[in-house]
């Protein structure tokens, strides 16, 4: 099928999204993963409320340290969002070739969302363990990537590889929703503007109520394997050996699962959930706005690029 430039133009601009969304938002991301991989009875708990997280950076001096391991969310964050919406653009004009169908359905957009993600999840999960390790380590005291990552065995830069790959339901769930919504909104302005004209883009404002709705609901589907996730993932603290063995028996599904229920009850598999909605809706929705506003901007670049590749190539064979 060649080099496919729209997918290219549609994952680079999402990646650009990812990474401003995730610059913008770090602090919260920084004190909602602390505040989620913490599981203690209650009444023993360091941190009550997300907030307590950022009080105690305040007072120790230690506010930039909500910011450690940006650089490692960043790559990861454009890694996986480009690799992500490449190869969902790329599905789906497969799928529509192959097929011969003139639109894709919910299922098959899921199928398809899915399929991207679990590409995705592959490829950048030792970077989003080493970016969850680095946010729940004390403050100022967060190691680099490399060290990050060769600490202990290397299978330990896949933990919670096989949670990553269930959550793939939540971007398939999320963009899917999206779709529908861009679709069914494109199509009622199409209307209006009568069979002459047809909208190309949604404008921000919408894109960002879309991208806030879609999330919602995809986060509050999957929200208890992301607590369990970010348990998994989270940091060893220099604790007593009792802890140390306790929380090494956290690291599998079974094991988080019933370290919460053990310490938190059902509430517990849903602590947080404000601060991942939060968190996660701002993020996408800046995301996907972003991505409308300057993918059209990214195919002319792209087209562009080709165009002068292609004449410089042709100069130097008539040369």
């Amino acid at each position: 099928m060649g080099l496919d430039l729209e997918s290219i133009s549609e994952a680079t601009s999402g990646a650009i999204g990812s990474l401003v969304s995730t610059t913008i938002l770090y602090p919260l991301d920084t004190c909602k993963t602390k505040y989620q991989a913490e599981v203690r009875a209650h009444g023993q708990q360091k941190y009550r409320n997300l907030s307590d997280v950022f009080w105690e950076a305040i007072q120790n001096r230690q506010f930039l340290s909500l910011y450690q391991g940006l650089g490692t969310k960043n790559l990861q964050s454009f890694i996986s969002q480009f690799v992500y919406f490449y190869g969902y653009s790329y599905f789906k004009r497969l799928y529509l070739e192959k097929s011969g169908a003139k639109k894709i359905g919910t299922k098959e957009n899921l199928v398809l969302a899915a399929a991207a993600g679990a590409c995705t999840a592959i490829l950048t999960q030792p970077l989003d363990t080493a970016s969850s390790r680095m946010q729940t380590s004390a403050f100022g005291k967060s190691k680099g990537l490399w060290k990050t990552l060769t600490e202990g065995k290397w299978t330990d830069a896949f933990d919670g590889l096989g949670i990553s790959l269930l959550l793939t339901s939540n971007p398939a769930i999320q963009f899917t929703v999206f779709d529908q919504l861009k679709n069914r909104l494109l199509k009622k302005k199409q209307g209006k503007a009568g069979n002459g004209s047809s909208p190309e883009a949604l404008s921000a404002s919408s894109a960002f109520a879309l991208g806030a709705m879609s999330k919602t609901i995809a986060t509050i589907l999957t929200y208890p394997a992301i607590r369990c996730k970010v348990m998994i993932q989270a940091v060893d603290s220099n604790d007593n050996e009792t802890e140390k063995a306790q929380k090494k028996s956290r690291k599998t599904v079974p094991g988080a699962i019933r370290a919460i229920w053990k310490s938190e009850g059902v509430p517990g598999f849903f602590k947080g959930l404000h601060a991942q909605i939060l968190k996660t809706v701002l993020s996408s929705a800046l995301l996907l706005m972003i991505k409308e506003k300057i993918t059209a901007s990214t195919w002319v670049l792209i087209l562009a690029t080709r165009r002068f590749l292609l004449l410089s190539r042709g100069g130097l064979k008539n040369a």
